[in-house]
């Protein structure tokens, strides 16, 4: 092996290195351990009724849940690529952990959290998580939708107090059966899920500090103590929650159990993967700082091996949770620990209280998580995007309603590489004057080969990008990293665009977010050289904005960039 080879394997084994050893390496100190134990007290207060929630809705009791933000949360903090990625239960796992529990058992889904670790771990050695980039928008608003109508519909019986014996799996023989049931809504019940909602969303609107979940859950379990009211509590249903962790146990398990857990065990995984990993780059975007991909795959892998071992549920990043821990000042993975350990606490203290909490008031808990998953905004901005995404997105939200998770995330996936394809197809029909799919070498000896250096005439404060090929799902992430790789921020970027013949939702959406991006450091952004196709889905897809422009062609935009940066008062932005 050459230096080379041996500087190369050295610098991958350091991108395996946790977050935590990196930044205590560093120097840490007592002012960093007072903002971390702030902010990881603050998230162990949202988190603490939330995993409770989140378990119930799984289908299984609500100890399970803190365990998973225990033992799960610890380790994905100790052992992660991300300075303040919280981990635990999450929305995301409820409607497949539902569905193997209701299939194979509670035993059943602690081998699929087994297996997906297994193969969380085995996708971060092999550096899988920098093709987390490749799964299409659609796709993953779609299924994250659908998720979020599963989640509201299973908690109508809890909040109207409905008298079932059992819910049905399937989700419109489940809305039949609370049709049949309507007669038996109980008014204690009802009150105490709307009650909870007011707290909940006046807290949110007047008082966004406070932990309204928190808040809300307990003034319900006050009032139904104070009151004897006859509705359905922790206590009544599961008869408490143990104030322990339980000691580590394996369940026995044959090579044909595992080969039909095998497709749960994949969804699972890849659920775990792309959350974390969004979560993640939210995360990168409101702190300037770069999480490690592989590393971050390689500890949930660990944290479900060991959520399952201790009796948990399966856990990956959690996006609210994230930015919770963000906004409360957190310096580094030790707020995460500490949000555990504190957990941990509240479960020795608190457990014989938390039999008195109402399920309505988990409910209406569940009911705002389902909004926020649901991001509304998002789908209605997809239905704006060419036909192709939009049939993607649709069909991904049918299927996780209608059939199953799996089935939708395969076929949403299939469905936009045909759609990929199919584009592909239609740009490489373009003719000569387009641009092409696939860049050529040059020839450096024919007539008129030699491309002008583009930085030749570009004005101080300006950088200048150029695009090549379609900006399609595929590439989109690299948007990110762009401001990131120039050594001072720039009062204006150039992006040049002539030989992108093709833009899809996705990458519509991450030159949103790069322009939102260029917009909070001060840089105006301008595209220049727009052809037909990318032009009409920015602008169907509503990308504007006071610091966007648009340039004919680069001399143009050269132009353009030395007014704004010489008078930033012409900063008006034009759209598209």
């Amino acid at each position: 092996m050459n230096r080379t080879d041996e500087d190369r394997s050295q610098r991958t084994w350091h991108l395996y290195i946790p977050k935590l050893y990196s930044l205590l390496r560093r120097g840490y100190g007592w002012d960093d351990l007072r903002h971390d134990a702030v902010a990881g007290l603050t998230v162990a207060i949202v988190a603490l009724p939330l995993a409770m929630a989140l378990a119930i809705a799984s289908g299984t009791t609500p100890d399970k849940g803190l365990i998973t933000a225990v033992v799960a949360g610890f380790l994905i903090s100790a052992l992660g690529g991300s300075r303040v990625q919280i981990g635990g239960p999450t929305g995301a796992f409820v409607v497949v952990v539902f569905n193997v529990i209701a299939e194979h058992g509670y035993d059943g889904l602690v081998v699929a959290t087994l297996m997906a670790g297994a193969m969380l771990i085995v996708a971060g050695l092999a550096r899988f998580g920098t093709w987390i980039k490749y799964i299409p928008e659609p796709v993953i608003t779609g299924f994250t939708a659908g998720i979020a109508v599963i989640i509201f519909s299973s908690q109508i019986r809890d909040l109207l107090g409905l008298s079932m014996d059992s819910v049905p799996a399937d989700f419109f023989a489940k809305w039949q059966a609370f049709w049949n049931a309507r007669d038996t809504i109980d008014i204690a019940s009802t009150a105490i899920a709307a009650g909870a909602l007011v707290v909940i969303l006046g807290l949110r609107r007047w008082r966004p500090k406070l932990p309204g979940f928190l808040i809300a859950v307990a003034l319900s379990a006050f009032a139904v103590s104070l009151l004897a009211l006859p509705v359905d509590t922790i206590g009544s249903r599961f008869g408490g929650i143990p104030d322990h962790l339980p000691v580590p146990s394996l369940p026995s398990v044959t090579w044909q159990e595992m080969g039909a857990l095998l497709p749960s065990a994949f969804t699972i995984a890849f659920l775990a993967g792309v959350e974390s990993l969004l979560s993640a780059v939210v995360a990168d975007g409101m702190t300037g700082y770069r999480h490690r991909s592989n590393c971050e795959l390689v500890a949930q892998g660990v944290a479900n091996c060991a959520s399952a071992a201790f009796g948990g549920l399966p856990a990956t990043g959690a996006l609210a949770r994230t930015a919770t821990n963000v906004r409360s000042g957190a310096r580094t993975p030790v707020a995460g620990m500490l949000h555990a350990v504190f957990l941990l606490l509240f479960m020795l203290v608190l457990a014989p209280l938390a039999s008195f909490v109402p399920l309505a008031s988990l409910a209406a808990v569940l009911v705002i998580v389902a909004w926020n998953m649901s991001e509304v905004h998002r789908f209605r901005a997809l239905m704006s995007a060419p036909w192709g995404d939009r049939i993607v997105l649709l069909v991904t939200f049918a299927l996780t309603i209608a059939v199953d998770l799996t089935v939708a995330i395969e076929v949403g996936v299939v469905l936009a590489s045909i759609l990929f394809m199919h584009r592909m197809s239609e740009v490489a029909a373009i003719g000569p004057a387009g641009a092409a799919v696939i860049e050529q070498d040059e020839d450096d000896f024919a007539p008129g080969a030699i491309t002008p250096d583009q930085r030749a005439d570009l004005p101080a404060g300006v950088e200048v990008f150029q695009l090549r090929g379609p900006l399609f799902f595929g590439v989109a992430g690299r948007f990110s990293d762009v401001i990131e790789r120039i050594g001072t921020t720039p009062r204006a970027i150039i992006l040049r665009m002539r030989d992108v013949p093709m833009v899809d939702s996705t990458g519509a959406g991450r030159l949103k977010a790069f322009a939102e991006q260029c917009r909070r450091n001060g840089a105006a952004l301008i595209l220049s050289g727009l052809q037909p196709q990318p032009r009409d889905v920015l602008e169907r897809m509503g990308v504007t904005g006071s610091n966007l422009y648009r340039a004919p062609d680069y001399v143009e935009a050269i132009a353009l960039a030395t007014r704004l940066t010489r008078d930033p008062s012409e900063r008006s932005g034009t759209g598209l």
